[in-house]
């Protein structure tokens, strides 16, 4: 349920949440009943029970779960400030997720928002605390009870350096409730929790291939605000040059989460290289370098021994021009379903035609420049908490092509003769594919893909230009424009162009898409099946006609496909019975059109 809190800020603004409770209900609702009761919070929805912390093994030890009052006498949830030595890893695999939280320490406003402050063990302690977390263009208000997994009277996964402080552990365990469990926590990319802490959009870096300015981008990013993933963590721009013996070296402070292991090369703590730079300058940058996983490198050293740096970039200002930009947004939601719309990447011709295509128009280049600069990001929905199904990251990524002026869905032979303009640098099973782009004014289609066909998944994206620029989901003569403040999308079924077809011609046309004469057609050649006779339909229709009367190898046969046609037109004629004004298009809310679906094709 969607409410309005202010911001950490203090700026009197207000913003838009939503609970996560099963029961609709928010933290200071829930929190003033327990205190009203008398009694601790326990968590409903995320109970302190085995299926909590695991999902694909019994757990290994005697786990007791307990409330930080019962492991130190006087908890605090946060002492001295949040900071990142309050992030120490526990025997859960999700340093990607440390890295991230200790990142976030860095940014108090962020840092704010994520981990609300206003919250205790003392006065008002009610057993219950809140998180907020971006998911998919929402933010997410998250509660969690204080029950914490422990062995022998110690906290088990994330902790602090600090025994009395919990709200990095805390944190953790409504990050876990999000993602279904602990154990989906397990493996990940930073940059996946800094964009849950910030709604921003992340940029990756291979540090063996490079940009020759990747130093001075990691500066901008520093002073931008951004966060960086890979461990790195800079508090600002003015620590990372020294001078010895006259001459500049560039420097980059890394913080390893498990708090163990540094570097003993060149510029470690104990290194020779120190004594050649200024006393001063030397107690300043060590007196920042901690003795617990933090340690200074030569960015040369940094470059060759990792692999990847990941920025969330709060805003997708680029990092490599100077200016601020303002950036304009167009957000679609999607789905890859088999049988219908999860067509494969590029190299499966016969079904990449079929996955969802979305329109872009480049009309206004950017200020001063003949080029449009883009941000494109595709975003695999919910798929931690999809682990405990058997599923996990698909490997996905996108193409963009110059597209015809037409609005319509572009069928197999578009792709079979035009090459991509642009696409992403490669297939990935990371959550997010993003990548920034300049390219002239004009039409394009974006096609996202999984890369092997058949493979289902729930998608966002997210595309960001200097300047505006119009957007649009292709239905295939019908448009479905989503925008962040609607709370439905609206279909236009088009009728006016249908004309039942006779028999005979249903005949041919499914021998003409029945290519092998099996006596069956690809269900994903159901859409021209269907143009062909007449009929336009959106990607939802299409996919519930995949559902309903294709099999599991993804074929429909004969005998299907005349009931799909029949019942269709019987379909289209109560439509044409509704365009009371004969316009040809009558305007249903996709819940409409699904219950006259459903009703049609239950027959």
């Amino acid at each position: 349920m969607p409410y309005s809190v202010n911001l950490p800020s203090g700026s009197g603004q207000a913003t838009l949440v939503n609970s996560t409770q099963a029961d609709g209900k928010t933290y200071e609702q829930l929190r003033l009943e327990c205190l009203q009761k008398g009694k601790l919070f326990e968590d409903p929805d995320f109970p302190a029970i085995g299926d909590s912390l695991f999902f694909s093994q019994r757990v290994p030890v005697n786990f007791e779960w307990k409330r930080p009052g019962e492991i130190c006498k006087d908890p605090k949830f946060i002492t001295g400030g949040a900071t990142r030595t309050d992030i120490c890893q526990g025997q859960l695999g999700d340093c990607w997720l440390l890295a991230a939280i200790a990142s976030l320490t860095l940014h108090e406003e962020t840092l704010k928002r994520v981990v609300p402050h206003d919250q205790s063990f003392d006065r008002g302690y009610a057993g219950i605390f809140h998180f907020q977390f971006w998911q998919h263009n929402k933010w997410l208000d998250v509660v969690v009870d204080d029950r914490l997994p422990c062995v022998r009277n110690n906290l088990v996964f994330v902790h602090s350096a600090d025994n009395t402080e919990f709200w990095s552990a805390l944190l953790e365990k409504a990050y876990a409730k999000l993602n279904g469990s602990y154990e989906s926590l397990k493996g990940g990319s930073t940059m996946e929790a800094m964009e849950d802490f910030t709604g921003g959009v992340g940029e990756m870096y291979e540090t063996k291939n490079a940009p020759t300015n990747l130093f001075l981008i990691l500066k901008k990013a520093v002073e931008r605000g951004s966060m960086l993933g890979c461990s790195i963590d800079i508090t600002s721009s003015a620590e990372s040059e020294v001078t010895t013996a006259g001459a500049k070296v560039q420097l980059i402070r890394v913080r390893n989460p498990w708090g163990q292991v540094e570097w003993n090369g060149p510029w470690s703590d104990n290194s020779r290289e120190w004594s050649a730079i200024d006393s001063s300058e030397k107690n300043r940058l060590l007196h920042n370098s901690l003795d617990d996983g933090e340690f200074w490198m030569e960015f040369g050293d940094f470059k060759a021994n990792y692999d990847k740096i990941e920025i969330c970039n709060l805003t997708p200002d680029s990092l490599s021009d100077d200016g601020s930009k303002k950036w304009e947004v167009n957000l679609f939601e999607g789905n890859w379903i088999r049988g219908s719309t999860a067509g494969g990447c590029r190299n499966y011709i016969d079904t990449f035609w079929t996955n969802p295509q979305f329109k872009l128009r480049l009309d206004h280049p950017d200020d001063g420049d003949k080029m449009c600069s883009v941000i494109v990001a595709l975003l695999q929905k919910n798929r931690r908490r999809l682990r405990k199904e058997g599923l996990d990251m698909e490997t996905i990524g996108f193409a963009i092509y110059e597209a015809p002026d037409d609005q319509d869905h572009q069928g197999k032979d578009f792709f079979r003769y035009n090459g991509s303009k642009a696409r992403s640098r490669s297939y990935i099973n990371m959550r997010e594919v993003s990548e920034r782009f300049r390219l002239p004014p004009g039409n394009y289609l974006l096609v996202p893909t999984t890369f092997q066909p058949h493979h289902e998944a729930d998608f966002l994206i997210r595309i960001f230009s200097e300047n505006k620029a119009g957007a649009m989901y292709v239905h295939e003569n019908t448009l479905q424009c989503y925008q962040p403040d609607f709370k439905e999308n609206i279909s236009c079924v088009h009728s006016k162009h249908f004309d039942a077809a006779p028999k005979k011609h249903k005949n041919m046309l499914f021998l003409a898409y029945d290519t092998d004469r099996s006596g069956r057609m690809s269900s994903y050649e159901l859409r021209s099946a269907l143009n062909a006779a007449g009929m336009n339909l959106n990607n939802k229709i299409l996919q519930l006609l995949g559902l309903r009367f294709a099999d599991e190898n993804f074929d429909i046969d004969f005998d299907d496909y005349l009931t799909c046609i029949v019942r269709l037109e019987n379909m289209f004629r109560v439509f044409q019975a509704l365009d009371k004004q004969k316009k040809g298009v009558i305007n249903l809310n996709m819940m409409q059109v699904k219950l006259f679906f459903f009703t049609f094709l239950k027959m």
